[in-house]
């Protein structure tokens, strides 16, 4: 569902933060059927990293309550529903279900911060909603090494998702320069 474009951008960040031996797992927010996930897993196989997590955070239940104040889009409470089951037998699939595969299951708002999401190399934030892109944004983002990688899909087309990012770079003076993936999403490198 991300494309080609997407899925390029993210080999190269996987590849310049273990080349430069930036510290920190990868994590993706918002995992659906777990395509990009079972991508990061598998660009560190191909690189024999084997002392990186790939962290799957995600309800696996779709989308939390709506805040019907806080969001534009016509969402509802479920959408985007995928089990933690079927995300599992999908990473199985390809044979990358193994113990670098991290999941945890909950609404962000209630599983975040968690103590063993330490420091991470990747954040990818795919939570749709404003709230939840910002429950992730302030339980993650100090986790994410300098070097590290912030990855948004649905900058550019989700007004709501962009609304919490440019809020949250104001509101913690991030300057780093946003660049855009394709249609949809962007990243920035962390500097400070």
């Amino acid at each position: 569902m991300v494309g080609t474009r997407q899925l390029d951008q993210m080999q190269r960040c996987i590849q310049d933060v273990l080349e430069r031996n930036v510290p920190g797992d990868l994590l993706e927010a918002g995992v659906w059927r777990g395509g990009m996930t079972i991508f990061m897993r598998a660009v560190l196989k191909a690189f024999q990293s084997t002392d990186r997590k790939v962290w799957a955070v995600d309800s696996f239940a779709g989308l939390p309550p709506i805040d019907g104040q806080k969001e534009t889009f016509a969402w509802e409470r479920g959408n985007m529903a995928v089990s933690l089951e079927e995300v599992q037998a999908n990473f199985a699939r390809y044979g990358l279900l193994d113990d670098q595969v991290c999941f945890l299951k909950g609404y962000f708002c209630d599983t975040l911060p968690d103590p063993r999401i330490s420091r991470l190399a990747i954040l990818r934030v795919d939570a749709d909603l404003y709230s939840s892109t910002m429950d992730v944004l302030h339980a993650l983002y100090p986790a994410l090494s300098v070097g590290g990688y912030a990855v948004f899909d649905d900058y550019r087309n989700l007004p709501d998702c962009r609304r919490a990012i440019d809020e949250f770079r104001k509101e913690k003076g991030i300057l780093d320069e946003i660049h855009p993936i394709d249609e949809r999403a962007i990243y920035w490198q962390r500097s400070s």
